[in-house]
């Protein structure tokens, strides 16, 4: 009986052990702004990929005859000045914007995170240099670089289709030094503990030592910093394309869809031209800094203000 009575304490106890995304989701779930922010952010997303296969139209259905019409039951959110859907319009505008957002993410995650590892396991020589090289990128700004590139692309005639592919890679090269230098701190704690003395110990090589040992113990910053420059990310783009530096009509974005609300006539009396667009950008980034404040908050309570 003893023994049956220890091998029920011992499964129980195996039972109560959690995985640190259980526990990570456990907190999450208690801030009701932050679960909020996560749905709020999937419904647009959802709606952005199914809506314009649900709408009757497309970016390249043109009707001039009903131009700038108001909302109706034939177009929810009306027409623009060449007759095209607006709420197709913003659904694929949503698309681009996002897309441009993700990816512009992804490769300032694949910078930093790369740099900042190798700068915080080598230090020395490797470090300054890398450190130098973060140095001048943040001292550059940013709005005056991409309005002379924006003219380089101009003059050399660049197509405006592939313009999407040039912005979320420029906006990811000019963002990446702030998580590179978030990284490098946490690997200088990390390579003096321990399990990277018995790492050294066993011989491995350098490369294992810092992708497989050091670089997942960086993760939970990795994500935090990740979902938090999303916002900022989508407001860049939204604000080159704004300009006319972005995405370039006819591709759509919510940026370039407010821009061609020119003059104060149609601000006044056609809001159904910018109001959507807008409302979309103000809603996606509030869900993604609600969700990236809980977010941070779950992953190391610590960090809470």
């Amino acid at each position: 009986m003893a023994e049956v009575k220890v091998n029920v304490q011992q499964n129980d106890k195996k039972e109560k052990i959690e995985t640190p995304l259980k526990i990570i989701w456990k907190r999450l779930k208690k801030n009701k702004l932050a679960v909020g922010g996560l749905i709020l952010l999937l419904s647009i997303i959802l709606v952005c990929i199914i809506g314009p296969f649900l709408t009757g139209y497309t970016n390249a259905d043109m009707d001039y005859v009903n131009a700038n019409m108001p909302p109706s039951a034939k177009n929810f959110l009306g027409t623009d000045l060449l007759g095209r859907d607006v709420l197709t319009r913003v659904l694929l505008a949503g698309r681009i914007s996002i897309f441009v957002g993700v990816a512009a993410v992804l490769i300032q995650v694949i910078v930093g995170t790369t740099l900042g590892v190798m700068a915080g396991y080598y230090g020395g020589i490797v470090d300054s240099i890398i450190m130098r090289i973060v140095d001048v990128f943040m001292s550059i700004p940013s709005l005056p670089l991409l309005i002379i590139f924006a003219a380089v692309l101009s003059d050399m005639k660049f197509p405006p289709q592939y313009r999407i592919f040039v912005v979320m890679f420029v906006i990811g090269l000019l963002s990446w030094p702030g998580l590179c230098r978030m990284i490098r701190g946490q690997v200088l704690a990390l390579r003096e503990q321990e399990f990277m003395q018995a790492a050294e110990a066993l011989g491995l090589t350098d490369k294992r030592k810092m992708f497989k040992h050091l670089l997942p113990n960086t993760v939970p910053i990795i994500i935090v910093s990740a979902t938090l420059s999303l916002g900022g990310t989508i407001l860049s783009e939204s604000t080159l394309s704004f300009l006319g530096l972005g995405v370039m009509p006819p591709t759509p974005s919510w940026g370039n869809m407010i821009q061609s609300v020119y003059d104060l006539y149609n601000i006044q009396y056609r809001p159904w031209l910018w109001m959507p667009p807008g409302i979309l950008i103000f809603l996606t980034v509030m869900s993604i800094n609600l969700f990236g404040d809980g977010l941070r908050d779950a992953i190391d309570p610590k960090l809470k203000k």
